[in-house]
């Protein structure tokens, strides 16, 4: 039984010298390819080298996350076409997107923040439109404005997927709607998290993707610990049971899912 994480960050792993344990413990427990995630300039070289490493392995994608828009986010996006020249190449841009958590409290460069995370959104999905690539969203607290940007954008929303999907129904729903579809981590096997699962039910199988966003959001039953890619099957056995379908049936239908939407090889 094989399976892939569509979402997980690399970069402090290897930083702190302890990613080959990381990756053997993820080929231990069946999860045979990750895609690691681009948020910033310094994490796509990383990436880069990682999948140029492990080819078969390990896929990358570069996008200047919300929480790293600030006054240089224009010379970052030069920086970030750079890597379309390279091999391999990333299979998608993000994440991007709108992030609203953590504002500062001043009104007024709340709003210019706002405006500058919105433009490198609607500058980089332009980007995977005239790419044909598809767009790992970031979306926290600002739904609505994350919907409305794609929305102008006439990116395809099948080649959008809402990473870290911990909306409800109602959010799903508009997303299925056009299209789109959510990436579901530990948070659907959290307690406290009845409208996240409620989304995964409702969104079903045909578009569901896993993701551990590790370091981040470990399952249960490790929550409160360090995230890493080994605990991926943890939300697949847990949502297998949800989905009333068996654990390698759903192994297999996420994995199909995931290398479809990012255009990878299935061998």
């Amino acid at each position: 039984m094989n399976w892939i994480d569509s979402h997980c960050h690399l970069e402090g792993f290897l930083n702190k010298g302890i990613l080959p344990e990381i990756l053997g413990r993820s080929r231990d427990a069946g999860v045979s390819r990750l895609v690691a995630i681009g948020t910033e300039p310094e994490d796509w070289k990383l990436n880069h080298d990682l999948a140029t490493k492990f080819p078969i392995e390990i896929h990358y994608t570069v996008g200047l996350h919300p929480n790293h828009v600030d006054g240089s986010w224009e010379h970052h996006l030069v920086s970030l076409q750079a890597f379309f020249a390279l091999e391999p190449r990333p299979v998608a841009i993000g994440e991007i997107g709108l992030d609203y958590f953590r504002l500062p409290e001043e009104e007024a460069k709340a709003t210019t923040l706002k405006a500058s995370q919105r433009a490198a959104f609607r500058h980089q999905l332009a980007l995977a439109k005239e790419l044909g690539l598809p767009v790992v969203v970031h979306c926290r607290g600002a739904f609505a404005d994350c919907v409305a940007v794609i929305d102008d954008s006439d990116v395809e929303w099948s080649k959008v997927v809402f990473h870290c999907f911990a909306d409800g129904p109602n959010e799903m729903r508009q997303l299925m709607e056009r299209g789109g579809r959510g990436s579901f981590t530990g948070i659907v096997t959290f307690g406290n998290a009845e409208n996240v699962l409620e989304a995964a039910l409702l969104q079903g199988l045909d578009k569901l993707m896993l993701e551990t966003d590790s370091p981040y959001l470990a399952p249960v039953p490790f929550r409160g610990k360090s995230n890493e890619p080994s605990f991926l099957p943890n939300i697949g056995k847990y949502l297998s049971k949800a989905l009333e379908v068996e654990e390698v049936e759903l192994a297999a239908i996420t994995t199909r899912n995931t290398l479809d939407f990012y255009s990878l090889s299935q061998s």
